[in-house]
């Protein structure tokens, strides 16, 4: 039985303006998905660029809201009157051991072993960054 080469282009093309092989067609068809991807990729891209500046944002307010709890004793922002040490402008990463060796117990406290227990790593991490930038 022989085929029609129109009907068998129409059916491959998708019209009679010429026949496209089946692997062609395929291939063309590929290349418009990949031009469709393309501005998906990109959106999907910014949109991690910004929530990832979102999540920056947040981890900073997060650290002044937990630092605000610290005020009482070690003084607005950090800056502490005396008596009990200043956090403003400690270093992130001594803070983050210190609080970590109050958590554990094996750093001596009347107070802090029980605040700092009350506190996530991440929370320890975002509070030490934000007096970290305080000045002193």
């Amino acid at each position: 039985m022989e085929t029609n080469r129109l009907t068998d282009c129409r059916r491959h093309a998708g019209g009679p303006g010429g026949c496209v092989p089946p692997a062609a067609a395929a291939a063309s068809r590929g290349r418009l998905t990949l031009l469709r991807s393309v501005p998906a990729a990109l959106a999907i891209g910014l949109a991690g660029l910004a929530s990832a500046a979102e999540v920056r944002a947040d981890d900073t307010l997060n650290g002044r809201r937990i630092a605000a709890t610290c005020a009482n004793c070690h003084g607005t922002d950090g800056r502490s009157q005396g008596g009990i040490p200043a956090l403003a402008g400690y270093p992130a990463d001594r803070l983050v051991a210190t609080l970590a060796d109050f958590k554990s117990g094996k750093k001596p406290a009347t107070i802090m072993h029980q605040i700092a227990k009350g506190y996530t790593d991440a929370q320890i991490a975002s509070v030490a960054a934000y007096f970290a930038a305080q000045r002193n």
